[in-house]
């Protein structure tokens, strides 16, 4: 008995060496790689942002006497990159030379793997440049001067020994709130760079599972 066409689809994607919808699998295969390709670019571009940007706001803020800001962004932003280079060499594991069903679903578990470690030290690093932050402001010059021309004398029964006590308790609710949510901020995060690229990811997903039913 013939095939028909929905057995012949099916077999196309189940078998990378099919001769049925030869067409429809190289189609794929080239969605397939081109997508991995385009994320791995915009991947690269975002790490070496990370490190410049982190470089430069570094000696910027120097000149604006914020130094411990610069330096714990600088650290945090290359740990990240850090951990991030090491994740994405072992993308290199992935076989390129299977059907397109096999190297999408293992880019699939590559990419949740490597999501789920970033959501992880999210919730650390989110915390931790906001108290850096908060603290480097409050010991800038600048911010000391605006607060005592603002509140004058009196603000300082809110110090010990030059640090603001009572101002800890939003800063540290703030960053406890960081710490709890923060794989939610950064699911924000990641979304808006390369929510395109998941959606295109899962669709391509979803068609061959309906096609390989």
């Amino acid at each position: 008995m013939e095939k028909s066409i929905e057995t012949i689809w099916k077999d196309g994607f189940l078998k990378n060496d099919a001769l049925v919808a030869p067409k429809l699998n190289n189609l794929y295969h080239k969605k397939s790689k081109h997508l991995i390709e385009k994320f791995n670019r915009m991947f690269k571009r975002n790490l070496i942002a990370l490190v410049l940007g982190s470089t430069l706001f570094l000696i910027f803020t120097i000149f604006f006497n914020m130094l411990i800001l610069g330096i714990g962004t600088f650290i945090i932003c290359n740990a990240i990159v850090i951990v991030n280079k090491r994740l994405m060499n072992s993308l290199k594991t992935v076989d390129k030379n299977v059907s397109s069903f096999q190297y999408l679903k293992s880019f699939d578990n590559w990419m949740k793997d490597q999501l789920a470690v970033n959501r992880k030290m999210a919730r650390i690093y989110y915390p931790f440049f906001f108290i850096i932050a908060s603290v480097s402001i409050w010991f800038s010059g600048n911010f000391q001067l605006f607060i005592s021309e603002i509140l004058g004398k009196p603000y300082q029964i809110y110090l010990v020994n030059g640090f603001p006590i009572l101002w800890l308790i939003p800063i540290v609710l703030i960053a406890s709130l960081m710490a709890v949510f923060g794989d939610k901020i950064y699911n924000f995060d990641v979304n808006l760079i390369y929510g395109r690229i998941f959606r295109k990811l899962n669709d391509m997903i979803t068609d061959i599972e309906e096609l390989r039913k």
